[in-house]
């Protein structure tokens, strides 16, 4: 039996996206609902020879946003988390100027941190000795340094945390800033996830254990989640970051309130170190724990937002586990095709998203799905968005090591 907490809901008023899609939250909704075809995946030098030779990748260039001399003081995936950032709060209308820096609270979810630094590093001292291995390998390969980079751009002072559960780590994310909130411990959170895995250790560790598409000779139809040909994800890096206020804060000062975090829930599958739960156990538990969480019912629930990695169990656990809990009737969709699997960034880059459509009304298609995988008891999206009425959406997460993790949105 599920406990019932004290309802509550935290007001979404600003969104901040870097994605392989686009560069912005805008331009990134705007890519994943054209479905024009994913764009931002190439080959990479980094990966030439490996089986799976390529990832999605955005063109943003963080150095003229940052300037040269703080771009040098963080690795990417805090780079990227400090742009979304910025984009966030402006869209929300705040300004670190002015606001109490001691009651806001910055909560940042990454898979790998700064992953590509300490293989630069390992690679150096290998070649030159232990001379040239940097004095900044700590801070700037860190799981918190997104989080730790962003309170110093903003002057925050309030709870900072670096949450690191896999791919369920920027849902995770935005759980802890919704309980932060819901307890008072602050009146503002600014939260989600940012990775940028642009490494040859890890994607090579990926080929061998058959995680990955080796789709290369069409890297941009490779990540088709759901899809009766899928063969694996395909990494990508970006930054997700949303702006969670307590609803009274948020009214005080007239913000306007995109949608609500109205419920999360959390799990562990204590099954295996990369296999989820094969009966889906987990998920439904944290599912099933928001739902709770938020008074919904599976009646209630118009959209999902899975997680959909495109690789043949995950979907199918996923897909069954979705329609035992809430039912067939929900439009559901993932975007990993369109961003790439994000890791630690996904969660957060997937609620903006999930935000956007009940905001929009508008379900984004699932690129690449040319064949349903008829074994899926779902209404999946495809070809193109879908118009429809509904005033609560569920996003859903799993991540290595049996990490699970649910949010419920509503209007």
């Amino acid at each position: 039996m599920t406990a019932r907490r004290q309802p509550f809901s935290a007001a979404v008023t600003g969104l901040g996206m870097v994605t392989a899609a686009g560069a912005t939250a805008k331009a990134t909704w705007h890519s994943v609902t054209q479905d024009t075809g994913p764009s931002g995946v190439h080959p990479h030098p980094e990966l030439a020879d490996l089986p799976c030779d390529f990832m999605y990748t955005s063109d943003l260039d963080t150095t003229e946003q940052l300037g040269v001399a703080a771009q040098r003081l963080m690795d990417r995936f805090a780079q990227l988390a400090v742009i979304a950032a910025r984009e966030a709060i402006a869209d929300a209308g705040l300004d670190p100027e002015t606001w109490d820096g001691s009651r806001v609270a910055v909560v940042i979810g990454s898979a790998h941190g700064g992953l590509p630094f300490y293989d630069q590093q390992c690679a150096a001292m290998a070649e030159r000795g232990a001379r040239r291995v940097s004095p900044k390998l700590a801070p700037l390969t860190v799981v918190n340094g997104a989080a730790s980079s962003v309170c110093m751009d903003l002057g925050v002072r309030g709870p900072s945390l670096g949450v690191a559960t896999a791919c369920s780590s920027g849902t995770v994310a935005l759980g802890t800033a919704h309980q932060l909130l819901r307890t008072g411990a602050c009146d503002i959170a600014i939260a989600g996830g940012a990775e940028s895995p642009i490494s040859r250790l890890l994607i090579a560790s990926a080929c061998r254990m058959k995680a990955v598409s080796t789709r290369r000779e069409d890297p941009a139809a490779a990540c088709r989640p759901f899809d009766a040909a899928r063969d694996g994800f395909v990494v990508g890096e970006g930054a997700g970051l949303l702006v969670l206020e307590r609803p009274e804060h948020a009214a005080a000062r007239r913000a306007p309130v995109r949608a609500h975090v109205s419920g999360y829930g959390a799990s562990s599958d204590a099954y295996a170190a990369v296999a989820p739960d094969p009966e889906g156990k987990g998920i439904e538990q944290a599912l099933r724990t928001a739902m709770a969480d938020a008074g919904v019912q599976p009646g209630d629930v118009g959209h999902v937002n899975a997680h959909g990695t495109s690789t043949v169990v995950n979907d199918l656990i996923e897909a069954t586990m979705l329609r035992r809990v809430i039912g067939d009737h929900p439009l559901v969709t993932s975007t990993k095709a369109m961003t790439g699997h994000t890791l630690g960034a996904a969660g957060g880059i997937e609620t903006a998203l999930a935000v956007l459509a009940l905001e929009e009304q508008l379900v984004p298609p699932t690129a690449n799905l040319d064949v349903p995988d008829p074994r899926l008891p779902l209404e999946i999206v495809r070809q193109e968005p879908r118009r429809a009425s509904f005033d609560c959406a569920v996003k859903t997460s799993l991540g290595f090591g049996g990490h699970n993790a649910a949010l419920v949105l509503t209007r």
